[in-house]
């Protein structure tokens, strides 16, 4: 925050909202993270191709009435678009992270760890919960906390404005917040169990 009075007046009027937005969505999910000395039990995959996440936010959309991008800003900030493998510590899993028993239900017995499938139930899951009459509160319950859907909103306010705001995202890198700062995971980063950040920039400087 105590950058926002330097930087903030040097960006371009026709990018404030972007800005404004891009950093609201970044504090909310810092809010919501608990900060740890620790780095995940995930692997950092490459991401399935650009079009195919286009072509299946755009599919669901047309069958759920939930818009694209809501399901590209949930599919982001959940894995950075299918880079992040890994259960989270609730139990979630795949592109979209759905619990198991929750997939169960809206996945139509496809597979969860698929980024179609998991898209698709996205989709099915939100227009079940209301989304047409309230988007809020159906992204809401996606995730339980405030922080969460604020930063969907702007994710998703972003996308539908700039056509080549989803380009932009897509090429973002897995950044992972630690009390030692933000850590850079590049795709081939693999480890079964949690370990120590400091043991890991010590091999690997950022």
């Amino acid at each position: 925050p105590e950058w926002d009075s330097i930087v903030r007046p040097g960006i371009p009027p026709s990018l404030l909202d972007a800005y404004d937005r891009n950093v609201d969505a970044r504090r909310n999910l810092v809010a919501l993270a608990e900060v740890k000395d620790t780095l995940p039990a995930w692997r950092i995959d490459p991401p399935p191709a650009a079009d195919g996440l286009l072509g299946y936010y755009h599919e669901a959309e047309a069958a759920s009435g939930v818009g694209w991008n809501y399901l590209a800003a949930i599919n982001f900030v959940e894995t950075t678009f299918g880079r992040i493998s890994g259960v989270s510590t609730a139990g979630a899993q795949g592109p979209m992270q759905f619990l198991p028993s929750t997939f169960a239900r809206y996945g139509a017995g496809t597979d969860i760890l698929s980024p179609h499938d998991s898209i698709m139930a996205a989709g099915r899951f939100l227009a079940a919960n209301g989304f047409a009459d309230n988007h809020d509160q159906a992204i809401f319950q996606y995730n339980h906390s405030g922080h969460y859907v604020s930063a969907i909103d702007d994710y998703a306010a972003v996308i539908a404005n700039d056509p080549g705001a989803f380009a932009g995202f897509y090429r973002w890198d897995v950044y992972y917040y630690t009390t030692s700062g933000d850590v850079l995971l590049p795709i081939g980063y693999a480890e079964s169990q949690r370990i120590p950040v400091a043991d890991y920039l010590a091999n690997h400087p950022q």
